[in-house]
């Protein structure tokens, strides 16, 4: 950690300072406008942006609470005690911990030397990820199941611990993003959604990796070797024959599919087929009829309906938008 850095985030923000003047009660106006139960409402911190970053405050224990967003604790220095889902635990310098919207913890009030900083994450930005960093149907689906399989979007609290301090590379990542927080450039925000969209994968390569559990691994395989199949085989995919490779009945390997993916099998075929046709249409001279066959549609209406459908243009539509912007 840049020393210059830690120096500047040891020093006490306006809040920290009311609590050593003696206010031992969160200012709860500052979190929330809720009477009731404690929920910390991403609208007063996030205005329009999908991700934001603050210290923690310290000296000051924080009552049970749960978010509207996604949150992010990182251990800058020091350490950070807290009950999450009434199981204590303690992060230490350089690890990370996730927390989806559901679950709720109480936090021990952090000394001098603990620095922790909160990240306040709208569950919008992980889209953004997927469609800014992922490219190609497999790497692209691959990681939608691995980011899904983070966090369950049911109304359960759950949960992710990652002690990465020996990671270098997640350190080094983290170090960068906390420095643009205090550059504040004009590109500051559009540097730290990207470097938070490669910190998150990497935090998903490392669960991936870490995860010894027969049954992930069986997904994981069962999942490539789906992805793999429609890859080659877009035009005229059928599950039978994707049956076939498994040894199963198509109904067993449909309701895998839309388990793990919670998409259809038809909807990922559609999804690779679409993505293929939009590139035809960006790097190919080929009319539209011959897109459409080319991508398994004989029906050119039923083609463009879809298309609409996942793009919101029609495909003359939306080629003639890519050729303005040449």
């Amino acid at each position: 950690m840049n020393k210059t850095l830690l120096n500047e985030l040891m020093l006490e923000t306006d809040e920290e300072r009311g609590i050593l003047r003696g206010d031992k009660a969160v200012n709860k106006e500052i979190y929330t406008n809720l009477t009731s139960d404690f929920i910390i409402q991403s609208e007063k911190f996030l205005e329009d942006d999908l991700i934001m970053i603050r210290k923690h405050p310290r000296y000051i224990d924080f009552p049970k609470h749960s978010h509207d967003y996604i949150e992010m604790n990182y251990v800058v220095h020091g350490q950070f005690h807290q009950k999450v889902a009434n199981q204590p635990m303690t992060l230490k310098q350089g690890d990370i911990l996730l927390l989806n919207q559901h679950i709720e913890h109480e936090l021990t009030a952090c000394e001098k030397e603990d620095i922790i900083i909160n990240f306040i994450i709208h569950p919008a930005f992980f889209d953004y990820i997927l469609s800014n960093l992922s490219t190609g149907f497999i790497q692209s689906q691959m990681i939608h199941f691995l980011m899904n399989s983070m966090f369950d979007y049911n109304q359960t609290g759950q949960f992710l611990y990652y002690p990465v301090s020996d990671s270098i590379r997640i350190q080094e990542i983290m170090s960068q993003i906390l420095e643009e927080m205090f550059e504040e450039s004009i590109l500051s925000k559009s540097k730290i959604k990207f470097l938070m969209g490669l910190l998150i994968l990497e935090l998903i390569e490392q669960q991936n990796q870490s995860q010894q559990n027969n049954i992930h691994t069986e997904k994981h395989t069962f999942l490539t070797e789906v992805f793999r199949y429609i890859e080659e085989n877009y035009r005229e995919a059928n599950l039978q024959a994707l049956a076939t490779q498994f040894n199963q009945t198509a109904y067993w390997v449909s309701k895998q599919v839309k388990a793990l993916t919670n998409q259809n099998f038809k909807d990922l075929v559609q999804e690779k087929r679409l993505l293929v046709a939009k590139n035809l249409l960006l790097y190919s001279d080929l009319s539209m009829q011959a897109i459409a066959e080319e991508v398994g549609y004989e029906n050119i209406s039923y083609f463009y309906r879809l298309f609409k459908q996942k793009y919101k243009l029609t495909p003359k539509a939306y080629q003639t938008q890519l050729h303005k912007k040449e």
